[in-house]
């Protein structure tokens, strides 16, 4: 796609995505992620063209009007949507894919001095809450939600969910929905209320001395007892 009908598509992004706004006289006034990437579409296009100086400087003006910085060497695909946008941060070599949400305060940044590829890849219909970093060379799957103020430093599969500082992992079924990032799971109460289930299946089934009462309940425990053990190794991997 060329430069112009990207920079386009991105203004169409804001109209598809947020339901305030209300015209386009909000959406040229009040909308400072989209006119970071209209800043980041032309630094990009000339930084390609083996440019430096004049990329940085046309960045430089972008990251003081809208107070977001990308630098113009990060690779970012169609319908990216940066909401309210201050403090965004978006480093040399990270890569976003198509149709990513991204929140404010988020930070795509590296954790290496290294040449190389040092930032994240963020793939397609990806959704960071506010706050969130995602540090180094990992990448994040599609249809992946990142939770607001995590800090994520190792990868994330495709359809899943991660929360907390450092990050852990949690498989969802309704990753489907770019905006219902405020749904998050929590693993540890979740533990909890299987072990308050699991105690009162055993005090009842002491009680009434019938031990068929712990086959209605069991395979529906030990199932919830799976998944956490599993999201637990993923968080450690």
């Amino acid at each position: 796609m060329g430069l112009i009908r990207s920079i386009i598509n991105d203004f169409k992004t804001v109209k598809k995505n947020d339901p305030a706004l209300k015209s386009n006289f909000e959406l040229i006034f009040n909308y400072p992620g989209v006119w970071a990437l209209f800043f980041y579409r032309i630094s990009h296009s000339l930084y390609g063209l083996g440019l430096r100086f004049l990329p940085r400087l046309i960045s430089a003006i972008g990251q003081f009007l809208t107070m977001v910085d990308i630098h113009p060497g990060a690779k970012i695909g169609q319908g990216v949507f940066i909401d309210h946008a201050m403090g965004v941060v978006i480093g040399e070599t990270a890569e976003v894919g198509n149709n990513v949400l991204i929140y404010q305060q988020v930070t795509l940044g590296g954790v290496s001095l290294s040449q190389g590829k040092r930032h994240p890849t963020i793939e397609d219909n990806v959704t960071i809450g506010a706050g969130a970093k995602i540090l180094g060379n990992i990448t994040i799957g599609k249809d992946a939600k990142i939770g607001a103020n995590s800090v994520v430093i190792k990868d994330v599969p495709p359809e899943c969910t991660a929360v907390g500082v450092p990050a852990h992992i949690a498989k969802r079924v309704d990753n489907k929905e770019p905006l219902r990032h405020n749904i998050m799971p929590d693993i540890e109460k979740e533990l909890f209320n299987y072990l308050l289930e699991r105690i009162e299946l055993l005090e009842n089934a002491i009680k009434k001395n019938d031990l068929n009462i712990l086959d209605t309940k069991e395979k529906e425990l030990n199932s919830i007892k799976a998944d956490f053990i599993k999201a637990m190794r993923k968080r450690d991997d």
